[in-house]
């Protein structure tokens, strides 16, 4: 007689299933790919944002002129040669409308001096200096560095440039339009321009702009109190 051992074994149905789920996979990975893909240059463009911002804030914090530097004295208004008559000096008393006699904030005063708006980029003293196109890279990295956004394909354009400051205060509404003109004003407007040539279509031909103005206002004094 012979012994007949019963062994576990694979059912056509169950194979079947086997091949149809595996087929769904199969036809199911070059979308998460694609999807994948897309996520990351999402990531990316988020990124670039990000970079780009934190330019903006990093400018405004730089003085709005080089003149207006001056460790002897709190930062002046400065004298422009194309700005709002109404916000020029009232006679001779280094202040304009609205600014109190006593106060020795907001004036046109650095000691017994007046000073003069300009233009120009000569190092990194005020917020024209940083006028130019960077490539978005990081920190460099043994003998190189690596680009965080693909490589050559961003790039962070800054301009800097006056803006025409004619309103009527009287209204609620002030409008200004920027002028790349040699003629100083009372605002300088910042554009942080992101472009790309990557061929993602998350990135492709994009262009986003972020802008912010910076005012001629002087400084201001702390009051302090000893104890």
């Amino acid at each position: 007689m012979f012994n007949v051992v019963k062994r576990p074994a694979v059912a056509m149905i169950e194979l079947v299933f086997a091949i149809v789920i595996m087929g769904i996979v199969l036809m199911s990975a070059p979308m998460l790919i694609t999807t994948a893909v897309s996520t990351s240059s999402v990531a990316l463009q988020q990124e670039s944002i990000n970079e780009a911002a934190s330019r903006v804030n990093m400018i405004l914090t730089y003085p709005w002129d080089q003149n207006d530097i001056n460790d002897s004295c709190i930062p002046p208004v400065l004298h422009v040669t194309s700005g709002d008559s109404e916000l020029d000096e009232v006679g001779n008393t280094g202040r304009r409308i609205g600014v109190p006699l006593q106060t020795t904030s907001r004036t046109f005063l650095c000691g017994d001096k007046e000073l003069n708006a300009s233009f120009s980029k000569d190092g990194s003293d005020d917020i024209d200096d940083f006028a130019q196109t960077i490539s978005l890279v990081s920190k460099p990295s043994g003998s190189g560095g690596k680009d965080y956004i693909e490589k050559n394909t961003t790039i962070m354009s800054t301009t800097i440039s006056y803006a025409a400051d004619a309103a009527s205060y009287n209204s609620q509404t002030v409008s200004y339009a920027p002028s790349n003109g040699s003629a100083s004003s009372n605002i300088k407007i910042i554009n942080v321009i992101l472009t790309s040539s990557s061929s993602a279509s998350e990135l492709n031909q994009k262009q986003i702009i972020l802008q912010a103005f910076s005012c001629n206002i002087g400084g201001i004094e702390y009051a302090s109190k000893d104890i």
